[in-house]
Order: C-alpha cells, then structure tokens, then sequence
C-alpha cells in the first residue's frame, strides 16, 4: 500500500466477535478480517487459516451474521471468506468463527457442536488445515437446515461445501460428516439473543438512501465503489495495489433490492450473487447449472451482481446470461438515471460507458415470452468453483420450425462479452435443421477470434463453442428433442454389476 491512505472512518466500526461489541477505529478501510482475526483480536482468532488469500480454497471460512427481518429469528447467517472481507464491511454485523462453536454447543449442555462431533466420527480431517473452514461452512449449513425443519440431500452438502478444498480427505468422510451432524440433539445459535444484540447496533449502522449515496458518489467520483470485494481485495491481496478511497455500496438498502414484476426482474446493483441467481432461477430454471457453478457459495454470499457486470470481465459468468435475456442496465449520476442495453455498456477490455460520478443502480431483466428456450453453460478446468474459459447463454423461440428470435451471448471468446451476430444472422428466419446448425457453427469464425492463455486455447475456445451450439440443438429441435440429462457428461449411462464376490 502507498503512504497515502483513505480517509480513516469518522467513528470506529463496530460489530460482534465471541460475544463481545468490537470498537476498530485504526485500522486501514482495507484490512482484511482474516488479518484482524489472526494478529488483531485479542485473544488471537487463529483457527480462522489463511491458505490461497484469494477466496478459493475456504480455509479462512467464516460466517458473518445481519439483521433480516425475512430471515429465521430476524438473522440472516452466510459463510464468507474472511480473505476478502475488508473491515467496514462488518459495521453493524456479527462475526462467528470456529472459536464459537464449543461456547454454543456449551449453551446446550454438549461438549462439543453437532459438527465437531461429526467430523470427528467420521474421521473428516487428516491434516486439520483446512478443517475449521470446513465447520464453518457445515454451521452455516446446519443452521439452514435446523431453522427449516429439514435435512440436505448428500447432492446438496457437495454443492454446499464447493468452497472448501481439501487434499488429505477425498471429501467422502466430510460429506459423511453433514449426513451424520443432524443425528446429534439440536444445538442451534440462539437468534433471539443474536438479533438483540444486532439490533443495539442498528441505530449507527442505519442504511444510506440511494438519494444520499447519490450525492457522496457525484461528490467522491474518484472513489473506488465497493460491494463485497470479492474482486477488489484481489488487488490488495495480490497486487498490492492502493484502491483510493472506497465507497462502501452495501448500506444502500434500495441497492441491495430485488423486485420481480408481472415481466421484469429488478435486480439492485448491492444485491447479492446468490439471491440474484436464486431469482433468476425462480423465473428462468434451466439457469440452475450455471447459477450452481458460479464462484462457490462464499463468493456468491459476499458478491454482487451489480459488482460483477460493473467489472466487465470477459469471462464474467453473469453477463452473457443477462445479455441473452436481453437485459438493460440502469445507471445513475446525481439525481439523473439513464438507461441503455447490457450489450452496450462494455466498450472495450474492461472499459465501460460510466461516466465519473455514475454509478450502476440496478439490472432491469426481463422474462422470457412464451415459448422462448434458454440454455447457459459454463465451461472450465474445474467443475465447481473455477473461471470460465467459455461461458454461452442462448435465448431461442421457434415459431414452428423456424428460428423466429435468437440470443447467442458468449464469453471468454473477445475483449468483452457479446453477442454472436453473424451466428444469429444465419440461424434467424431458417429452419431449425442440422443443416441450420452447421451453417451457424461456421458463422461462429466470423463472430470471434479468441485468444490463448492458461484456460483454453483459441482453437478450443472455438471448438467448445460450437459444440455448445449443437447441444442447445439437440434440446431444442422441433423433432425428437433430448431432455437436458441426456446432454451431459453428468449423467450415468451404464449400470455394471458387481461381481457376486465383491459384493458387500
């Protein structure tokens, strides 16, 4: 960091640790918790692990708690890595980490909590690093499911625990371990007395009307705007690099909103990655994979949709989909908002149409008419939590069996993401045949020239694309249509028997 720092807060940030009101009044704005809870708290937080300091292998897992009154208890409890999480984030909220599990399991009479039971039996750790990631992430989970009255399926712990890496484990013993936690008697956070002490904060942690953060931004137009730094604190982290002056968005309650209308989704700029998945979904379910195999939880807990498409990256997963359903980004400057479409706003590597003092306010997305198909794939090195090296999002109607409508939005294949419009030329007004494909498949040279880099090669990249193209035919085709489980790799295809004398 350079010797000029950001104007420090003008009063401490304050939030509960262990039980007890924390006060931070010297600390950089882009202190990370993770460093508070190993060489600040007193006593030192050591079980909270720094291993990639870039939000990929979980071991820094914690979970941070905020007033929601739609929320069991009127708390809303998310697992977080504490890597990215710069303090003044946490004004106003809770931080849980692996030193207060024994004080709750205590609470109810049990020597250890239902997870630390659990990972034990079933002998989920070997080296132990990467372990208290692992509990947390398993709270969080436990804590979800004990609110609801319900239990995950063993599908829903590995999608869950796609945030935490182990090398030691194979992850066999700690799935084993999220079946087993809800065998023990119940040992729940006690919300009422967390939501009490959340609310002793509430009156200086009071959120921002978007008219006021307006006018800071038009003021501070050289302000860095954070979210939830999942990005950001990359810079810091990784680079070293001095961000300037942040300006924190997450306590703009109107940007943190997500309304759905009879034809839209409003989507705010501070809602979060996994809400604003989660409502896509609601709206438009063959999103699921993709909204799956964002980031990991974690990152879509902290995150922002908003943050994601105001960064611009070309192998951003949000964008592509949102540009497929042809959505519009809102943007604000003072008391002024404009509207333009999502397609229009990249202008070139990482360069966009904001202007200085504007800001993203929300995504205005609207539903598919009916009988439109939409299809989003993701593909990476990694299944879960990895970046793409190309991400497809396709919008089609037929109208018969003619191409009436067509959406192809890819990324990971130009400077920025964008449409395929030589692609859409050839499929649009012909019949959906495999002789129509064919023809789109080669237009797909004409749309892009992609690079080479560490993900993909150019070659793959076109390849890949193409083959995304076929398998949105094969589910698509007016005759003889493949339901989505036959166009996977994911789905079993041959039963073989055991032999009698492998038989358990």
């Amino acid at each position: 960091m350079s010797a000029s720092h950001p104007p420090r807060p003008t009063r401490p940030i304050r939030f509960f640790h262990r039980g007890a009101l924390q006060q931070i009044d010297s600390a950089a704005p882009t202190r990370t918790l993770l460093d508070w809870l190993r060489e600040d708290a007193r006593p030192r937080c050591t079980g909270t692990k720094e291993g990639c300091n870039e939000g990929d292998c979980g071991a820094c897992t914690v979970l941070v708690a905020e007033r929601d009154d739609a929320a069991p208890g009127g708390v809303a409890i998310r697992n977080v890595n504490a890597c990215l999480r710069f303090l003044p984030t946490l004004d106003g909220c809770a931080v849980l980490t692996v030193e207060d599990l024994k004080p709750i399991a205590a609470a109810h009479g049990q020597p250890a909590h239902p997870v630390q039971q659990a990972l034990v039996a079933c002998h989920g750790s070997q080296c132990g690093f990467c372990t208290p990631g692992f509990a947390m992430t398993m709270t969080g989970i436990y804590e979800e499911h004990c609110a609801a009255g319900t239990r995950p399926t063993r599908q829903q712990l590995a999608d869950d625990l796609a945030g935490n890496l182990c090398r030691c484990t194979g992850y066999r013993p700690i799935v084993d371990a999220g079946e087993q936690m809800f065998d023990a008697p119940a040992a729940p956070i006690d919300r009422a007395a967390l939501r009490q002490q959340l609310d002793t904060l509430a009156a200086d942690a009071a959120p921002l009307t978007l008219d006021d953060f307006a006018t800071q931004r038009l003021a501070r137009p050289d302000a860095r705007i954070v979210a939830g730094a999942t990005d950001v604190a990359l810079w810091v982290n990784k680079q070293f690099r001095d961000i300037g002056e942040p300006l924190w968005i997450g306590r703009v309650a109107e940007l943190r909103r997500i309304e759905v209308t009879a034809d839209a989704l409003h989507i705010g700029a501070a809602a979060s990655l996994e809400d604003a998945w989660r409502t896509l979904t609601d709206v438009v379910p063959t999103l699921r994979e993709v909204w799956q195999r964002f980031a990991s939880p974690p990152i879509r807990h902290a995150g922002t949709m908003g943050g994601n498409i105001a960064n611009g990256s070309p192998i951003g997963d949000s964008a592509p989909v949102l540009i497929a359903l042809g959505a519009d980004i809102v943007l604000r400057r003072g008391a002024v908002e404009r509207t333009m479409p999502l397609q229009e706003f990249y202008l070139d590597y990482m360069k966009n149409a904001l202007q200085p003092g504007e800001f993203v306010a929300r995504l205005v997305v609207p539903k598919p008419t009916d009988g439109t198909q939409v299809r989003a794939w993701k593909i990476s090195k990694r299944y879960d939590s990895d970046i793409s090296a190309v991400c497809a999002a396709f919008a089609l109607r037929l109208d018969g069996d003619r191409v009436a409508e067509v959406r192809l939005a890819f990324g990971g294949m130009a400077a920025i993401v964008k449409r395929a419009a030589q692609t859409e030329a050839a499929l649009l007004g012909q019949p959906w045949t495999e002789a129509t494909l064919v023809a789109a498949q080669a237009a797909l040279a004409q749309d892009f020239h992609p690079l080479s880099d560490l993900r993909a090669s150019a070659a793959y990249r076109l390849k890949v694309s193409a083959n995304l193209l076929r398998r949105l035919w094969l589910e698509t085709r007016p005759d003889d249509p493949l339901p989505p489980e036959d166009t996977t790799v994911w789905t079993p295809r041959l039963t073989i028997p055991l032999h009698p004398e492998t038989r358990a």
